[in-house]
């Protein structure tokens, strides 16, 4: 079989699905000091610690630091050349993004309380953000446009990209990513792949600006740098290979469900795809179309990979059952492919993004639809959210406090204050206060 058949009715039901989950690669010691290595060679020697790496890990040598950069112009000249209706496609992806994540943008706000102080908060954008897009032998257009425009939206001032270098390439970069890059308005293009881009943006050499934060996939080795750099710059999030869980009731072509499963299998062999279903009879139909369907693949032995490591049909009691095991699997795509998926909606607690109904592909999540596909991974859901616009910015409390606001808070403040025993504390509030007897009292409380 080229998939496992589980089913939750078995005693050994919950073992059996630990096995699917993957041990989390941020607890490789090994690549963890690989990676620690490359980021403090970077910090020390900047410019050149990264020609060594691109030289050593891409195959690119390069005569000085300047060449890492690919020239606005050469991205303009990519999205000249790009086929009309390419261009299109991109401007009118690029648009149903735009709409979906302007509907989330945060604004600041402020109220008088009952003592006529003000309170509120400031909206503010982010000013430089690093963006990391995964090269080699794929490109990934759909990356840069999901993280750029929200950045845009947000107020970002400054994008700089980096992606690694190819020899698949003539430009070393693939002219959709160019041409992407230009559409997006990247302000800087740097031709880094791997733990070196991101100690590069991070700390800062004399090419690469410093940002302020980094979002964008990447392999292992990347995704190690962005944990171990996250505190001199943030991150958007710590990503592990893609899922998919599939609740069907049986209403929806199973030849549907094998091609979704299967769109998921070819990101990646440690991708993860599951369907769960109440039925037994239409898992077996899924089964055998996989038997099918899977040979004839262009990423046949990914997809394979993927479904023999990561992989399963479960049959399972109920959809409630089903959305039970859902919920304690949170995965990053969650499809309900049952007659009625508004009835199964409320009851779903842990999920990155949700897909309603036979016509709503995870594909068209990952590509058009218009919210984000930069998810939570790897049982995240629980605690984490798609990217978005409030990603790129930041909150500020306002505090503007009244003198009346001052009187009635202070006894208040300094009576927490003591209690915490910080009595400097308890006295700049106390002296604040309308009658405070000519400060006698707060320096009492000081001693």
């Amino acid at each position: 079989m080229l998939i496992k058949r589980l089913d939750t009715k078995n005693k050994a039901f919950q073992q059996e699905l630990q096995k699917l989950h993957r041990k989390s690669f941020l607890e490789n010691e090994a690549l963890d000091n690989t990676v620690l290595s490359i980021l403090k060679r970077v910090k020390a020697e900047g410019d050149k610690a990264l020609l060594k790496y691109t030289a050593l890990f891409d195959g690119y040598t390069f005569k000085n630091s300047t060449e890492l950069e690919i020239p606005h112009e050469r991205l303009k000249k990519s999205w000249e050349a790009l086929p009309q209706a390419l261009k299109n496609t991109l401007k009118a992806v690029a648009k149903r993004i735009q709409v979906f994540h302007e509907k989330n943008l945060p604004t600041s706000w402020r109220y008088k309380d009952e003592y006529g102080s003000i309170l509120g908060q400031q909206i503010t954008p982010i000013e430089k953000v690093g963006l990391y897009v995964p090269g080699g032998k794929a490109s990934y257009p759909s990356s840069i446009l999901m993280n750029t425009i929200p950045a845009k939206i947000a107020g970002v001032k400054e994008i700089i990209m980096a992606t690694p270098p190819s020899n698949n390439y003539p430009l070393r970069v693939s002219s959709i990513v160019l041409a992407t890059a230009y559409l997006a308005e990247v302000d800087q293009l740097f031709t880094l792949g791997g733990a070196h881009a991101i100690a590069a943006l991070a700390f800062g050499t004399a090419t690469v600006p410093a940002v302020d934060k980094i979002v964008g996939p990447g392999n292992a080795y990347v995704t190690s740098a962005k944990k171990h750099v996250f505190g001199r710059v943030g991150i958007d999030m710590l990503a592990g290979p893609s899922e998919v869980v599939v609740i069907a009731d049986g209403s929806v072509s199973p030849t549907w469900v094998v091609y979704d499963l299967m769109a998921q299998a070819e990101h990646d062999a440690e991708a993860k795809s599951l369907l769960l279903c109440p039925q037994a009879s239409y898992c077996d139909e899924v089964a055998s179309l996989i038997e099918e369907l899977v040979p004839k693949a262009n990423r046949r032995e990914i997809i394979q990979k993927s479904f023999q490591n990561q992989g399963a049909l479960i049959t399972v009691k109920t959809l409630e059952e089903a959305i039970e095991l859902s919920n304690q699997i949170a995965p990053e795509h969650l499809e309900l492919l049952v007659k009625d998926p508004d009835r199964l909606l409320p009851f779903i607690q842990n999920a990155g993004a949700i897909f309603m109904g036979a016509y709503s592909a995870e594909t068209f999540g990952d590509y058009s639809a218009g919210p984000n596909h930069v998810l939570p991974t790897n049982g995240t859901a629980r605690f984490a959210s798609p990217l978005c616009v409030m990603d790129f910015q930041k909150r500020s409390s306002v505090v503007r406090i009244s003198e009346k606001g001052a009187s009635c808070l202070g006894p208040l403040t300094a009576q927490l204050a003591k209690e915490e025993g910080l009595f400097a504390h308890a006295a700049a509030a106390h002296v604040r206060t309308k009658f405070h007897s000519l400060f006698k009292e707060a320096h009492a409380i000081l001693r």
